[in-house]
């Protein structure tokens, strides 16, 4: 049973690194990345539906992106939606594909950047906290209801522990990856 807690804990904890990860992916950085669009999403006839449900995203060069949509009359939408995600980009239109040129981030501008992925971190390490509190409990529970002993509660908190400083500490490791990819000139 406690192996099983601690199995599901890791998973979980996983999952939250990995939540976390694709977040960094949606935070602009100076290089064009399809991921920076992952959020935004359209009306598109009444549904707010994600972009890329909606068209093809490519980054041809370093610092451009392509939107190329599947339906060519959503085109105004798509132009509208990426205008009001407030990602600091224009998207320019020829009728039948959307580009977004990607301009040099000020240094401003990166600072603001790197604050919002210590946000998105943060968030992380606070979901991760969150697993390690709810297993400690059921681990209190299995104790007191005498399905364990106080000696593998407390190793299995240990090995918890452990298990918590091992994800965080990957966490902070694509971190300070995603501040270097910021601040880089």
């Amino acid at each position: 049973m406690i192996n099983d807690l601690l199995k599901d804990a890791q998973e979980r904890m996983h999952k939250s690194v990995e939540s976390t990860r694709g977040e960094f992916g949606s935070v602009r950085t100076g290089r064009a990345t399809p991921a920076l669009l992952d959020r935004v999403t359209v009306d598109y006839y009444g549904a707010m539906t994600p972009l890329t449900q909606m068209a093809t995203v490519s980054a041809p060069e370093a610092r451009l992106l392509t939107v190329s949509p599947y339906d060519a009359s959503s085109m105004e939408a798509i132009e509208r939606a990426i205008t009001n995600a407030d990602l600091g980009v224009t998207p320019g239109n020829d009728g039948s594909l959307i580009r977004i040129s990607i301009p040099e981030l000020t240094e401003e501008r990166r600072k603001e950047m790197v604050k919002l992925t210590k946000g998105i971190a943060e968030e992380g390490r606070i979901a991760i906290r969150n697993i390690r509190r709810d297993v400690m409990h059921e681990l209190r529970v299995l104790k007191e209801s005498g399905e364990s002993g106080s000696d593998e509660e407390h190793r299995a908190e240990e090995a918890l522990q452990k298990l918590t400083d091992a994800q965080i500490a990957e966490l902070d490791e694509i971190l300070a990856r995603k501040e270097a990819e910021i601040l880089e000139v």
